[in-house]
């Protein structure tokens, strides 16, 4: 009898404790990684020693660290324009520019946002003249900017997960489905989420397209500062003049072009809770002197999968 006491108890110990340990998997996650030099513009040499990660809260491993340099620099770029933008007329021109001086392997498209899509209006291509010779830029009524960029993260135009996928949205920051001056914005938190899962770093760049006659005073004031939410939570920049439109988009170019050129792929581990999901990222970045940018979420899959 007391045997099969023993044996009971036993069965039960395994039956709880399995369920237990099959909910803790390890998961794997990536991230693009700015790190700019405060004091001067030589490219700042940060190796893997130099970085660690929390995700979520726990201690993450890293197991890659990699900067994106010459032909592995895997750049893939859509610089995304509200259709209602308007009295574009000189930055059209540096828009251009822009997309003509990234580097002979980069992948670089036009898109407009359009009725809560993003329409491709050039080909992905790295030949960028041709990506501006077919642009075709059309104005229309003002869409819901976040709402076009999820539905860019959806269907972006590769398939290469190992690119650095990178957005440029002209947009004034807008919501019109929002409510007042809630910037807890749905519809900005399911955009992000779409973006960290498709591993899209986003910069914003500010250009009111409507009046307050198109909406309230607060909702037209509060673009900017969820447009800074949207850039902060994917590892981008948000571009704000600060009063009205920029008269030139350039020195948001040129420093754009100086965070492209000082890129790095992190790639980690983690211990998995539960399904994949978006998580928190903290990084620290040893080094002096030193401006690191990182995405504040990213995306954790199980290890083996995306």
């Amino acid at each position: 009898m007391k045997g099969t006491g023993f044996s009971a108890v036993l069965a039960v110990v395994v039956f709880v404790a399995a369920p237990y340990a099959s909910a803790q998997s390890t998961g794997q996650g990536r991230a693009v990684i700015t790190i700019l030099s405060k004091h001067s513009e030589v490219s700042p040499n940060v190796v893997e020693q130099d970085v660690s990660a929390k995700v979520n809260g726990k201690d993450a491993v890293v197991t890659a660290w990699e900067p994106f340099k010459g032909a592995d620099d895997a750049l893939e770029l859509v610089v995304m324009i509200d259709a209602g933008a308007r009295n574009l007329g000189p930055q059209l021109n540096e828009i251009t520019s822009f997309i003509q001086s990234q580097g002979p392997h980069a992948k670089t498209a036009i898109a407009i946002m359009r009725n809560g899509h993003a329409v491709l209006v050039s080909p992905f291509s790295t030949n960028h003249n041709e990506v501006m010779s077919e642009s075709q830029f059309t104005s229309g009524p003002a869409t819901n900017p976040y709402f076009s960029l999820s539905d860019l993260a959806q269907h972006w135009p590769s398939q290469d997960r190992n690119a650095r996928r990178e957005v440029v949205m002209l947009s004034d920051g807008v919501d019109p489905e929002a409510q007042g001056s809630n910037l807890d914005d749905p519809y900005v938190q399911s955009a992000v989420n779409d973006s960290v899962h498709a591993g899209l770093v986003v910069y914003t760049l500010y250009w009111l397209n409507r009046t307050e006659r198109d909406g309230s005073a607060i909702t037209v004031n509060n673009g900017p500062s969820l447009l800074s939410e949207l850039s902060q939570s994917t590892g981008g920049y948000s571009y704000w003049s600060g009063s009205g439109n920029p008269t030139s988009f350039k020195p948001f170019f040129d420093d754009l072009e100086r965070r492209i050129a000082n890129q790095y792929a992190l790639e980690f581990t983690t211990r998995l809770d539960r399904k994949p999901a978006v998580e928190s990222l903290k990084l620290k970045v040893e080094g002096l002197g030193l401006l690191v940018t990182a995405p504040q979420q990213v995306y954790v899959g199980h290890s083996g999968t995306e």
